[in-house]
């Protein structure tokens, strides 16, 4: 069957190099061309960007990201196994792809890469929250990256896009919402992958806001979020007491009745919030 790439189709790579996909690495291989071709399509203008690739297994979204025109990708993966089928995707596309064993929860990719960059990824499942979070709460701000492109569990998607008064509302539609703009632009049935997960998966694209929605310390912010979402069918009065003694006061001052629950609570309101905080820890 021919490719794009005139490299051998996903199914004959994992069979040729033995890649059983590993439950304890989150590994869920997505082995349709024409759908990681698309996923690397939806990431945005490639052609002069340095591409950061987390998990890319034996390589199928890479060699999208690759024949969309990626200056460079640098993908970071965990598996020793998958190397060998990652250099035959660098000798196709010689000097474009740095492939690094490691774990990505350890590598500063910013040494390796040069701007504009954008992310794109099928992250595996145990690691993706808690990157996605690392990346929308770097101390400074706008962050190394225009964008991510970045597939999660179905739920863990519509989380990043909750609106206040849902059930998905938190934390991580707090902290994306406040620094980019995420929308969902894929959804992907479990048959999809190999093997299939038991969940539904999408993409979600996030560009990055050139300055916060509205102005708060990160660290303070996410700290008044975790503590209120942590609790959430309690009153703010309640779950947020250890913040600050004073802390019925903040919340009116910020505009927020000290009877709410966190998840009716705007963004704009967290962040307001999180000023008070700040302001009386001087």
């Amino acid at each position: 069957m021919a490719t794009i790439d005139d490299l051998p189709p996903l199914r004959e790579v994992i069979t040729d190099h033995g890649l059983v996909a590993k439950k304890a690495l989150g590994q869920n291989f997505l082995l349709d061309l024409n759908l990681t071709a698309k996923i690397a399509r939806l990431a945005g203008e490639l052609s002069g960007c340095d591409v950061l690739e987390i998990g890319p297994g034996p390589g199928g979204l890479t060699r999208g990201l690759l024949a969309e025109g990626a200056r460079k990708v640098l993908a970071i993966e965990k598996d020793a196994r998958c190397l060998p089928a990652l250099a035959e995707i660098g000798a196709r596309y010689p000097g474009q792809l740095e492939v690094i064993n490691g774990d990505a929860l350890e590598i500063d990719p910013g040494q390796y890469l040069m701007p504009p960059i954008r992310i794109a990824a099928n992250l595996p499942y145990n690691v993706g929250t808690e990157l996605l979070v690392r990346w929308l709460t770097p101390p400074e701000w706008p962050p190394f990256w225009q964008s991510l492109t970045l597939m999660f569990q179905r739920e863990v998607a519509q989380r990043i896009v909750a609106e206040p008064g849902s059930k998905t509302y938190g934390r991580l539609a707090i902290l994306s919402q406040w620094r980019a703009d995420p929308r969902i632009v894929l959804h992907l049935p479990p048959e999809a992958f190999s093997p299939p997960p038991k969940v539904s998966s999408a993409v979600v694209h996030l560009t990055a806001l050139p300055a916060p929605r509205f102005p708060a310390d990160a660290r303070i912010l996410q700290e008044v979020v975790a503590r209120g979402f942590n609790q959430r069918r309690k009153m703010l009065r309640a779950s947020l007491k250890g913040l600050h003694p004073g802390i019925e006061d903040l919340l009116r001052a910020a505009g927020i009745k000290p009877t709410e629950r966190a998840e009716q609570v705007s963004l704009e309101a967290f962040c307001a919030l999180a000023r008070e905080v700040e302001a009386a820890r001087r």
